[in-house]
């Protein structure tokens, strides 16, 4: 990793300035979101007017997010482990998957600093987790 990261972090600050609210308007069960969808269609544009490249592999049972600078090739990660959770009535894929996805979103609004609005996504019942954060080992 460079240790001089001044293009990049001049870059995300007019990424910043320039990115407007993202307004929760996607309905969970008793909450609602900004979905992944909504999230993309307001930073796609913004992220190729300053240069910038966001991916979120999946690595060793975590969310690995990238924020790239192309003309400098500086580049900034995050890993957020997913932990297993059981949600009511899905099966083991469908649980994974709809972690993966809640944390690819609040990974990503972290690491572009992303303002949405009245967070409440965390108040959705949940029942008692199996174990440790699932790994692609433990997992399947």
């Amino acid at each position: 990793m460079k240790t001089n990261m001044q293009n990049l972090m001049k870059a995300l600050g007019e990424f910043q300035q320039d990115c407007p609210v993202i307004h929760k308007d996607t309905q969970g069960h008793k909450y609602t979101y900004a979905d992944l969808p909504k999230i993309y269609s307001v930073i796609n544009p913004l992220l190729k007017k300053h240069g910038l490249v966001v991916s979120q592999p999946i690595q060793d049972g975590a969310i690995k997010t990238i924020l790239y600078h192309i003309k400098s090739e500086e580049f900034l990660e995050s890993s957020t482990p997913i932990p297993y959770v059981q949600l009511g009535s899905m099966n083991d894929y469908q649980a994974y998957g709809s972690g993966v996805t809640y944390f690819r979103r609040y990974a990503l609004s972290s690491m572009l600093g992303l303002v949405t609005d009245k967070d409440t996504d965390a108040t959705g019942e949940q029942i008692s987790p199996k174990g440790a954060p699932i790994t692609p080992k433990n997992f399947f």
